[in-house]
């Protein structure tokens, strides 16, 4: 005949189950065991919360005691205990000392046995949340691979599992044109961690630019080892990235590195984007080399910047390539803008029909040379207007002498 496992044996292999599947401690759940059992007995037992539980480690179980001041007289019997009720519990007990008196939970009442239960049932929760927010910070600002457990069909939010974590995906941080499915493991970027009476929650997203640093982190070894620096990144997701890159090593190729071998590492991230076009470029300090890598593949001529020290420039290209330089909608000057921080104006080589080029890309700098040449003009016409003055001067001199 099998033997019924004891009640204490059974709590400890419930224990390691919820270690297991939910990450709590075991340890964590005994605190709150013990916070429970001390609630029950002050319930119980007339207020009285002067209690101990220990985890006796030789028995595999946990016990409590109920502390009772020895008295020659009991008033409280639930505080109390009589010198000669002492002496059974422990030989040699005097007045004024204290007993425990081990206690039995069968023996709590039915509303101090929910009580403790309600308390385990939240304490789990509290884990649950400890655990959850202590997985979300040791990956906030950094990429993680996450399963997707569901699709809402009708706001298209994917409900992802980050470890034993949970993180919603909405819509609109989800790569456009990208299909979730359910089972699919995904990078997503954990942007930040927030805390509330609900719990800590993670804002993930597939869209930010610092997903893309991270997958070159990780896909980079020079980049990881600090060789190779990225200076700036412009995304638009699901479209075209445009990274910056700058090698502290001479004999390191920045955009070499990252392309890798037959381009295996910018493949395998494009591969992780969903295809999204990766432009790779060689930062520079000097705006104007900066700038002409920035717009390729488009051949850049020449770049004016303005003159008055905003950052706006003039990028001249071929006639041939102004659709390129310029991009679908725009896209590919509108990235190089975001990549350097400057206003770029593309203009083509044979210029645009009856266009005052400076006074239109530079207005500044336009206003400030029609001001001097304002002040100038202003110049011109009183030194004119002194030098006919001074010949009348000399006639009314002359006539005057004359009538002397």
């Amino acid at each position: 005949m099998k033997k019924n496992k004891e009640p204490e044996e059974n709590l400890f292999e419930a224990l390691a189950l919820i270690e297991k599947e939910k990450g709590i401690p075991a340890d964590f759940m005994l605190a709150q065991i013990s916070k429970a059992i001390v609630t029950a007995c002050k319930n119980s037992y007339g207020g009285n919360d002067d209690v101990s539980v220990v985890y006796n480690e030789a028995r595999g179980r946990l016990e409590a005691t109920l502390n009772k001041v020895v008295v020659e007289e009991v008033t409280d019997i639930n505080r109390e205990i009589s010198l000669p009720e002492a002496k059974k519990l422990k030989a040699g007990v005097q007045i004024g000392d204290k007993v425990g008196i081990q206690l039995d939970p069968k023996n709590f009442g039915r509303i101090a046995v929910m009580t403790a239960r309600n308390m385990i049932r939240q304490g789990i929760r509290d884990g649950e949340k400890e655990q959850a927010l202590s997985e979300y910070q040791s990956k906030l600002q950094d990429i993680v691979t996450a399963t997707v457990e569901q699709v809402d069909p009708a706001t298209g939010n994917a409900t992802l599992r980050l470890g034993k974590a949970i993180a919603i995906l909405p819509k609109n941080d989800q790569v456009a044109g990208e299909e979730l499915h359910v089972g699919d493991l995904i990078k997503v970027y954990v942007v930040n961690v927030k805390t509330s009476e609900r719990g800590p929650r993670a804002i993930i997203s597939r869209t930010h630019p610092d997903l893309v640093k991270r997958l070159f982190e990780e896909q980079v070894p020079e980049i990881f080892d600090g060789i190779v620096e990225i200076k700036s990144i412009s995304r638009e997701a699901g479209s075209r990235t445009k990274i910056a890159v700058f090698s502290k090593d001479s004999e390191v190729d920045a955009v070499g590195a990252c392309i890798g071998p037959k381009g295996q590492r910018v493949g395998t991230i494009v591969s992780q984007l969903g295809g999204e076009k990766i432009d790779i470029i060689e930062y520079s300090e000097d705006p104007v080399e900066f700038i002409k890598k920035a717009l390729s593949p488009a051949e850049v001529l020449g770049v004016a910047l303005d003159p008055s020290g905003e950052k706006i420039c003039k990028a001249t290209v071929p006639d041939s390539q102004l659709s390129l330089a310029i991009g679908n909608k725009g896209q590919n000057v509108r990235l190089a803008a975001k990549l350097t921080g400057w206003k770029i104006d593309i203009r083509p080589e044979s210029g645009f029909f009856g266009e005052d080029e400076d006074e239109e890309l530079f207005p500044a700098a336009a206003k400030e040379d029609a001001d001097e040449a304002s002040d100038s003009a202003a110049e011109q016409t009183d030194e004119a207007a002194a030098e006919d003055a001074a010949p009348a001067e000399e006639q009314d001199v002359q006539d005057s002498e004359e009538n002397l």
